[in-house]
């Protein structure tokens, strides 16, 4: 059974004890990330992340390491656009020495001038591996032409110019103003102790956390329709399509999880079947979904050879002209339904899986959201509700295209035409 509570310092904790496995999973999310950066200090959430890992008052980045290790755990994080998150995961015998690296870390780093430097290179690497990536380069780049006034378009990572310019006082005004209470929520999942000793625990290792004023993200997200090419001298190119869609709350949500699924988010999915397997026009051809407070994305992606780039284009807009035209049919529904209710339960299966989804509910929708409560949504999507949001969100006139690839070999200009027409 799935508990919450809150700490004198108004963090929100989710519990749930699983006393048949032998570990757990601690996840500490923090409503942090790229969307609260300008321009100035975009790449500052990450950087942050990264500089929690470089020591503490009492610990060095080996003594994080080697502590970890001896007990054989895991402890990682990452930073996304609106939330970021450090986690480990150790055998339930171990969770006082996983809980008191990871709230070390997060209350007392120590944010020294060196290490900010050394990082600096370590970070100016991950970015160029990131410009290395053309599947990357197309997705982030359409973000941002998308959402050009708005930092939900941000690249996570930052800019060049941002990451050198970073120091010891920036980084320490900006955990001070962000690392708080009212931003926090702690998940614990597994072999728990009893309840009151895992919340006095947690109320001693986080004690230092101020309450912090609680931060409304109110702007909104303007979308925009745009064409964008990036030219690179590579020998595959990269190829996204994408609609605007809803935001993470919206009860539409399930719908969108079963289109994304019948689309392009399988072996079995349409595009996959018409485009790889029965043309071999593309290796890699998929759709997937961003959902974010106040909109998202529905986006189609595919990789091939530049002269055939157009003709590809033209196939998947032609099995979308037949998607919006017939739907789908019940078979496809029912089997798309139990595909994802699978996903859902094996998923969930893993504590830390667990963790992030009852630790990502709680922090994004200040609630959280059963396994039972979910299959029911997916049981209650219909054909017709089905059938009338997709005709909503598939519209061309709203759709947007960006191109990574050898410019030169790729029919731009083509494609552009197709795109014009469908305005």
């Amino acid at each position: 059974m799935v508990k919450t509570f809150q700490l004198k310092n108004n963090i929100d904790v989710v519990l749930e004890d699983n006393p048949h496995v032998r570990t757990i999973s601690l996840g500490i999310w923090i409503k942090n990330g790229s969307v609260d950066e300008d321009e100035s200090n975009n790449g500052i959430s990450h950087f942050v992340e990264h500089m929690l890992f470089k020591g503490t008052l009492k610990r060095t980045t080996k003594d994080i390491a080697e502590e970890m290790s001896e007990v054989g755990g895991r402890i990682n994080a990452f930073t996304g656009k609106e939330y970021m998150c450090y986690y480990a995961h150790v055998l339930n015998d171990h969770f006082d020495v996983a809980l008191d690296v990871l709230s070390d870390m997060i209350c007392n780093p120590k944010i020294d001038a060196e290490d900010i430097e050394k990082e600096k290179k370590v970070i100016m690497e991950e970015l160029s591996m990131y410009e290395d990536s053309p599947e990357d380069v197309v997705n982030d780049g359409l973000k941002n032409a998308i959402w050009p006034d708005h930092p939900i378009g941000y690249n996570i990572i930052g800019t060049a110019d941002n990451i050198k310019s970073f120091s010891a006082d920036t980084i320490r005004e900006y955990l001070a103003e962000h690392y708080i209470g009212q931003q926090i929520v702690i998940s614990v999942v597994g072999h728990l102790e009893k309840t009151e000793v895992i919340l006095a625990k947690l109320e001693e290792s986080f004690k230092s956390i101020q309450k912090g004023e609680l931060k409304r993200r109110t702007r909104k997200v303007t979308y925009n329709r745009v064409f964008e090419n990036y030219d690179k001298d590579i020998e595959q190119a990269h190829l996204c399509m994408a609609f605007p869609t809803i935001p993470y709350d919206s009860e539409d949500i399930y719908k969108l999880a079963i289109i994304n699924t019948l689309i392009g988010g399988g072996l079995n999915s349409r595009l996959f079947q018409r485009i790889r397997e029965d043309r071999g026009m593309a290796y890699s051809i998929y759709s997937f979904t961003e959902n974010y407070q106040h909109g998202g994305l529905f986006v189609i992606y595919a990789a091939t050879t530049p002269a055939q780039l157009n003709e590809v284009v033209g196939y998947i807009l032609e099995e979308l002209d037949k998607i919006i035209e017939t739907g789908f049919n019940s078979k496809e529904l029912a089997s798309t339904k139990e595909q994802i209710k699978s996903n859902l339960i094996i998923g969930l299966e893993s504590m830390n899986a667990r963790m992030s989804s009852y630790g990502k509910s709680k922090l994004i929708l200040n609630r959280i959201k059963s396994q039972d409560l979910i299959i029911k949504k997916i049981n209650a999507v219909t054909m017709k509700g089905l059938t009338e949001f997709l005709i909503k969100m598939l519209k061309y006139s709203e759709m947007s295209i960006a191109i990574t690839g050898p410019k030169a070999d790729i029919d731009i200009e083509g494609i552009k035409k197709r795109w014009k027409d469908l305005e």
